[in-house]
């Protein structure tokens, strides 16, 4: 008995010391550059070695914007990328409220409270050999990240924007896949339409192991539902306000299927991540 217990211990210390490898931590991080990448749209790169080593495709930053009172709350970010060699990463945002305006005016060589890498991850499993990503608008930042990581031999993006204005990061998502498939609902750039009506109208002839999904949630609701009608597994990264982000406040709850039934979950503890399949999507 003793023996065993003392196996027992050791395998709990080594996993809690694995654990505490990916633990988050609040930092103060040094901007390396901020700048706007077309309108409302900017593009940060933060030096922070921590982050960059510990940084998961699907996780997020949670930062604080300014001092004082007029933006109390944190502010969470999804990482586009990291440079795990320089010891950076780097974020995009949508100027659209009072906190990310601060966001976009900071300079170089300030600093920033953050806290991170936060959330859980997308399943990047050597067993998906063909993958297919599926982002709209500000919702395709995160899945350049997860493009980057994959070790799998095809990977087709399918992205959409509100017109050829707002794209961003062609290139990065150009050379980061085997295929890129582009929309806008102006028909300025690309398919003129819904990027889900290419998704849909690929899988005739394509079968992918694992389509990735972020975005507007009912572009997200049909990716999803495309995957499920042709029996291909399927990853939803959520986009939910939030109030702590390390899972205390429960601001950012949604709703998951589980079994009959349905439960809540917090996209900052228990997401941004889930299986599409348990998404109670609204509408």
């Amino acid at each position: 008995m003793g023996s065993g217990y003392i196996t027992d211990n050791r395998e709990q210390r080594k996993k809690a010391e694995e654990e505490k490898k990916y633990m988050s931590c609040i930092l103060m991080e040094k901007i390396i550059s901020n700048r706007e990448v077309c309108p409302d749209i900017f593009e940060m790169t933060i030096r922070s070695d921590y982050i960059a080593q510990r940084a998961k495709p699907g996780q997020f930053i949670n930062i604080k914007c300014c001092e004082g009172l007029n933006t109390i709350l944190r502010r969470p970010i999804s990482i586009c990328s990291v440079n795990r060699n320089g010891s950076t990463i780097t974020i995009l945002f949508q100027k659209k409220g009072t906190g990310t305006e601060y966001l976009s005016k900071k300079n170089p060589g300030d600093f920033l409270d953050l806290i991170g890498p936060l959330g859980g991850s997308f399943d990047l499993s050597d067993q998906y050999e063909k993958i297919a990503v599926i982002g709209g608008g500000i919702g395709i930042f995160p899945l350049l990240f997860l493009l980057k990581e994959s070790k799998s031999i095809h990977k087709t993006a399918f992205i959409g924007f509100r017109n050829k204005d707002n794209s961003v990061l062609m290139d990065d998502f150009k050379v980061n896949t085997h295929e890129l498939l582009v929309s806008t609902d102006d028909g300025s750039m690309g398919y003129k339409g819904f990027i889900t009506d290419l998704l849909e109208e690929r899988i005739m002839t394509e079968k992918y192991d694992i389509i990735y999904t972020c975005g507007p949630e009912l572009m997200m609701k049909k990716a999803v539902d495309t995957a499920i009608k042709y029996g291909i597994k399927c990853q939803a990264s959520l986009e939910q306000r939030m109030g702590c982000g390390i899972g205390a406040c429960l601001a950012c709850a949604c709703k998951i299927k589980t079994g009959d039934g349905w439960q809540y979950k917090r996209v900052c503890k228990d997401g941004p991540v889930f299986w599409g399949e348990e998404v109670e999507f609204r509408g």
